[in-house]
């Protein structure tokens, strides 16, 4: 026998105490039953167990037995709730292997789970930290609709299911903090103009600032740490009817940050409330369309116009700064757009961007 069967079977019923009573009483199973107007049958599966105590039976048992009705509904829901949680760890140590798929290390760095050991009381908190009963309703509500059918299936990419996973995951408690209202479309897209001017300046408090200039409209711009085997640049969607936009510092470089972060606004202004966006992950399905009209929306705030008219063959740092003192920009968003467009080799100008690093802006729990 197992622990937790021991465990079950060391378990006082109520039944145990009706049958302590009736014998205390000298009172016969049948007897009871007769008194009560229930079969023999029935009695029996109540002292069993089998038959659970009801609001009805209490009461019946308080005129018979003569102790109260809320004695005998405290000892059933005590016994059930203890029956259930050794049903459930029994139940979670079937879901151990589940946590294979999960990126427990960065769970642990960031406080989301304690437990150092890999066991059931580590899958209870993984469950807790989704906000979902089983394994089962976690891979619906955090895999089956973001990730296609033969990428679920493939065993070289599950590591891939659990980061994904946990980085949406993170956004959606983050988001939690912000003290937000109703999205304003019209409003935001004037916040935009004002977060194009940043672009230019580059503030060293661009993170925080942003992150307020879009709440104030009723969008949240989270950061997320990147979570290993799901390199992700950004995610946008819709969340309790508010656009969250999720941004991480993979490339490390202003250039990329800033068109990550118009492109996910493109979706939010764009496209309806039900996609999902993940940029940059292998196995997602994106339409094309969107992305593209995506894009679009990024380069043209970015930089509205095409800036390779005139360019002379051999491109120098001199030509990149009259290139952003001529769109009004940064030297990044021009070397960003000249290698994008491979004008510019991607070992060229990377002296003129500046680095990215958000981790002061990344909770810990």
């Amino acid at each position: 026998m197992t622990k937790l069967t021991d465990e079950r079977e060391l378990l006082s019923k109520p039944g145990d105490t009706i049958l302590e009573t009736i014998q205390h009483l000298r009172m016969s199973q049948v007897e009871l039953a007769r008194r009560m107007g229930k079969t023999a049958s029935k009695i029996n599966d109540l002292i069993s167990g089998k038959e659970p105590i009801t609001l009805k039976t209490a009461f019946q048992l308080e005129k018979v037995l003569g102790i109260d009705a809320e004695f005998w509904l405290n000892r059933e829901m005590l016994y059930r709730q203890k029956l259930l949680r050794l049903e459930q760890k029994e139940a979670l140590k079937n879901c151990i292997d589940w946590l294979k798929i999960q990126p427990i290390k960065e769970l642990k760095k960031y406080g989301y789970i304690v437990s150092k050991r890999v066991g059931s009381n580590m899958v209870e908190e993984c469950l807790k930290f989704y906000g979902v009963a089983t394994p089962e309703e976690w891979e619906e509500v955090y895999v089956t609709q973001y990730l296609s059918s033969s990428f679920r299936k493939s065993p070289a990419y599950k590591a891939t299911l659990g980061g994904l996973a946990t980085f949406l995951r993170m956004g959606e408690i983050e988001m939690r903090k912000f003290n937000l209202g109703s999205f304003r479309k019209a409003a935001f897209k004037e916040a935009l103009k004002e977060i194009r001017v940043m672009v230019r300046r580059h503030p060293e408090d661009f993170a925080s600032r942003l992150q307020n200039l879009c709440s104030d409209v009723g969008v949240a711009v989270i950061y997320t740490a990147n979570i290993s085997k799901a390199p992700i640049s950004g995610v946008a969607r819709w969340v309790g009817g508010i656009p969250l936009i999720q941004l991480t510092d993979r490339y490390k470089s202003n250039d990329h940050f800033w068109f990550s972060f118009f492109h996910e606004a493109g979706h939010v202004m764009l496209h309806g409330k039900k996609q999902v966006f993940v940029e940059n992950l292998k196995g997602c399905e994106l339409d094309p369309q969107m992305e593209a009209e995506a894009d679009d929306f990024a380069n043209k705030w970015l930089l509205p116009e095409d800036i390779t008219a005139d360019l002379p063959h051999d491109i120098t740092e001199n030509d990149i700064r009259r290139l952003a003192l001529r769109y009004n920009t940064h030297t990044a968003i021009v070397v960003g757009r000249l290698q994008h467009l491979e004008l510019l080799s991607y070992r060229f100008g990377n002296n003129l961007k500046q680095k990215v690093a958000l981790d002061k802006y990344i909770n810990r729990h």
